[in-house]
């Protein structure tokens, strides 16, 4: 399988505890399956870091590494669950800490996380719902992005030495 990481710069050796805290599915090393919202994803990155050129950092992993044994792997599939919405706004929440919880994973308890890409205005939704404004069959519909987009993201080394640098491309 072929996994892209779209970025402002070339990533030359991954670096966990480079990766930013408080994302979906916690603080990990994240890419897709799907090339184009990779680059778009570059492409934002440069927009919002206002330095750096588009890249695509593109990886192999073997395709049966979601079945493996070894891992603790979290799989949401394609399709926003309740489990998800829960999932995401544990994991981006700062005040969260109850790291025990198996819908959090702050702690990195989960290797490899895969699933769908939560919508960037979370802050607004995860306050509406925790104020009972809406519910969370509306979270679930209000975090997703109209276009299919899927992330893997690796959260631990033993994950990480997984992935096999391929190439670099200028998008």
């Amino acid at each position: 399988m072929i996994l892209y990481h779209g970025s402002n710069t070339e990533v030359k050796e991954i670096a966990l505890k480079m990766c930013k805290p408080f994302r979906d599915f916690g603080r990990g090393f994240y890419l897709s399956d799907i090339r184009v919202q990779a680059e778009n994803m570059a492409k934002r990155t440069v927009r919002i870091k206002g330095y750096g050129k588009p890249i695509l950092n593109v990886y192999e992993i073997n395709d049966s590494f979601m079945r493996s044994n070894d891992l603790k792997i979290k799989d949401f599939l394609t399709i926003p669950s309740e489990e998800w919405a829960l999932f995401v706004m544990n994991n981006r929440n700062r005040y969260f800490s109850d790291l025990t919880d198996p819908l959090c994973n702050q702690d990195c308890k989960y290797d490899i996380v895969h699933g769908p890409v939560a919508n960037d205005d979370m802050a607004v939704l995860f306050q509406q719902y925790e104020q009972k404004f809406i519910d969370i069959e509306m979270l679930k519909k209000r975090m997703t992005y109209k276009e299919l987009s899927m992330q893997y993201s690796f959260h631990t080394e033993k994950a990480v030495k997984l992935l096999k640098k391929l190439e670099t491309i200028y998008v």
